[in-house]
């Protein structure tokens, strides 16, 4: 399965951090993810392949609206 996520979005992960949060923003999306903690804001780059396996919903993160 593929999972459809992009810079800004939020993740909540269904292991959590070693700081106790289960949210991770998303700073970067290719063949690896940059994630950053929401708890401690520690960054952490990880292949794709394991965040996908390990994701539980993707919350969209803001978006330019041009009107």
């Amino acid at each position: 399965m593929i999972v459809q996520f992009q810079p800004t979005d939020t993740l909540i992960m269904k292991k959590t951090h070693p700081c106790g949060s289960s949210r991770m923003t998303v700073l970067h999306a290719g063949s690896d993810v940059k994630l950053r903690c929401q708890g401690c804001g520690h960054d952490v780059i990880v292949p794709r392949i394991k965040i996908e396996k390990n994701i539980r919903q993707v919350i969209p993160g803001e978006q330019d609206e041009k009107k």
